[in-house]
């Protein structure tokens, strides 16, 4: 059976690509934001107006303005006067009544004299020369409304059926834009905020594949990095400076590799880094599951933890959790990386009762009772949370 072809016209298909590529433009924005600046300017032009407004109105006469043509924005001194206007947005209260996700024009919400009458217009529409409007009010996310604007001064003359189809083409497309971008905004902020965790953990932690190629690295796993010559990212491969050591470390690596394909079920996880005169590295590997999803899986990929049991202790932050003075600050920072009364004496270069003394008001402070306590305490508090 054969089809049948209709050729465009010239201008027709001139429009036709002109819509094309704005839809196009909107899925693209919504994958990354960074796009969504200039996007007014794109649908104005697109439907032969002079200006688009694109906004969400909440509750409480919250307006969120998500976008709109230069030449309605306004000098900061008239922000507050604006930002009146757009909740008291005559079209949307009118659309609203209308019906959501209808495609109207101005002249299916108000009369010519009732708008001319109005502060609306006198006020709002005259200062920005509009005149002409075609847009649509449609449900958006956490009840929200969303508002679709396109407008155009009084010469320029009404908007034709055409156009409205234009509108009526694009606005499923806007509205699926703008849930997938505020569906990946709430996709980034968890990302941001995990990352953000791992970088105050006193733990250094990296994302690293199953060659043990570095994906991601923690803020405290590059600074271990930088302090400890018995490891370093080699060609972007976390390496340790050995060679039996670098090999134990693969080992684990490809066992957690193994473990997150379901091959196996307890590979070995730890190995202890040694140092010299200093206590050594603890590493530990853990399996990071494959991501499946309809585009297919993800490579696998492994989380390797590296913790420095002298990494210091802040200070500030114990004093702030239990009311110490500087000097017990000092003292129970000690304590908490192990050191004994008299090597806290000689360190800070006083007597060892009176450590013992600081020790007696730390102990109070902290509600332990025995030195093992106060310093199992204040090895595990917040307190070695990365500052960075």
């Amino acid at each position: 059976m054969k089809g049948r072809f209709t050729a465009m016209a010239p201008q027709e298909f001139y429009e036709f690509s002109r819509t094309s590529g704005l839809i196009a433009h909107l899925y693209d924005a919504a994958i990354d934001d960074a796009l969504w600046p200039g996007t007014a300017n794109r649908i104005a032009e697109t439907l032969g107006s002079t200006s688009t407004v694109l906004k969400l109105h909440g509750e409480g006469a919250r307006v969120n303005l998500l976008e709109c043509t230069d030449n309605l924005m306004v000098s900061e001194r008239e922000q507050a006067w604006a930002d009146d206007w757009h909740r008291k947005d005559l079209w949307v209260e009118r659309s609203v009544a209308y019906g959501m996700e209808r495609i109207i024009t101005d002249e299916d919400l108000v009369t010519r004299e009732e708008q001319a009458r109005s502060g609306f217009y006198q006020e709002w529409l005259r200062h920005l020369d509009i005149h002409h409007m075609l847009g649509a009010v449609f449900p958006a996310a956490d009840g929200a409304i969303g508002v679709l604007g396109v407008h155009r001064p009084c010469e320029a003359g009404p908007y034709s059926v055409a156009e409205r189809q234009q509108v009526a083409l694009v606005l499923p497309h806007l509205q699926q834009a703008l849930r997938l971008g505020q569906r990946f905004a709430a996709v980034s902020q968890a990302h941001a905020a995990s990352l953000q965790a791992l970088d105050k953990l006193d733990t250094g932690v990296l994302m690293v594949d199953g060659t043990g190629r570095v994906i991601q690295a923690s803020s405290m796993a590059e600074r271990l990095l930088r302090e400890n010559a018995e490891m370093a990212v080699v060609g972007g491969r976390l390496a340790l400076r050995t060679p039996a050591q670098h090999n134990k470390l693969l080992s684990l690596v490809r066992g957690a590799v193994d473990t997150a394909r379901g091959r196996i079920a307890e590979p070995g996880v730890t190995l202890s880094i040694p140092r010299p005169h200093r206590m050594p590295l603890a590493l530990e590997v853990a399996p990071l599951r494959e991501a499946v999803s309809t585009f297919g899986a993800q490579r696998p990929a492994v989380l390797v933890f590296i913790r420095d049991p002298e990494a210091p202790i802040s200070v500030a932050r114990l004093r702030e959790l239990f009311g110490l003075t500087r000097t017990e600050g000092v003292v129970a920072a000690a304590l908490g990386q192990g050191a004994s009364l008299e090597e806290i004496a000689a360190t800070i270069g006083i007597g060892l009762a009176t450590v013992r003394s600081h020790l007696k008001r730390i102990l109070a402070k902290t509600s332990t009772h025995r030195q093992a306590e106060a310093t199992a305490l204040l090895a595990r508090s917040v307190s070695t949370v990365s500052d960075q």
